[in-house]
């Protein structure tokens, strides 16, 4: 059985790993780590995220109006095969390149991990993007510990959820056994650190937003 195991984890990270059959009705998990302590791996604090931010992103923009006529320094994100975008609240769906480039690196890598690791399909979930000025005030009349001066003002931050994410389903609808929000936290964490360590992005761990708070490094 171990050699199994190790043969199947050498397979997928030399491009051997096949693909996995949608149609799978129930999951088959393997060599999953996940990282030792979320808070201890992911903790990139805030001034990180803001020399960057303010080295690589944009200046603070009013208005999502101000931010469509951007067109050749914001990239506008939208939900596609590789992640989900949630219901945005308190900010708009603008990155840089270098943002947008990570995102989808992220969402790209986390799919390929599942489907290496014997799991069935699910999307990362960003939750929070580019915050306007108008939604930074809106954000410090709601929650007064909110950041006047946060890395997501310069569009080279998101949040992922650890908590959420939306399940691929099976293109001819036969049912597709769920996976647990905390064996999906575990194998993004993977995907995360692995970026982290190539020095792609800065994160940090929200215990209570629920989310992987990322900026890249990278224009």
């Amino acid at each position: 059985m171990t050699l199994l195991l190790i043969g199947l984890a050498t397979a997928c990270a030399f491009g051997g790993c096949k693909k996995k059959d949608m149609s799978m009705k129930m999951n088959e998990p393997r060599n999953i780590r996940g990282v030792q302590g979320f808070q201890r791996t992911f903790n990139d604090q805030n001034p990180k995220h803001l020399k960057v931010a303010r080295a690589l992103g944009v200046p603070p923009v009013a208005s999502q109006e101000e931010a469509a006529e951007m067109t050749s320094t914001l990239h506008l994100i939208a939900g596609n095969e590789r992640y989900a975008v949630d219901s945005l609240t308190h900010s708009i769906p603008y990155l840089t390149p270098g943002a947008a480039n990570l995102l989808d690196t992220i969402g790209a890598n986390f799919l390929d991990s599942l489907r290496c690791k014997g799991l069935n399909p699910n999307k990362v979930v960003v939750t929070s993007v580019l915050r306007t000025v108008k939604d930074v005030k809106k954000l410090r009349r709601r929650n007064v510990n909110a950041s006047a001066n946060s890395a997501h003002c310069y569009g080279t931050t998101f949040d992922v959820s650890w908590k959420r994410f939306e399940k691929v389903e099976d293109p001819d609808g036969r049912p597709m056994q769920d996976v647990s929000a905390d064996t999906l936290k575990l194998v993004l964490a993977e995907v995360l650190r692995d970026l982290q360590k190539a020095d792609r992005c800065y994160v940090k761990y929200e215990v209570r937003q629920g989310c992987f708070h990322i900026t890249t490094r990278k224009e």
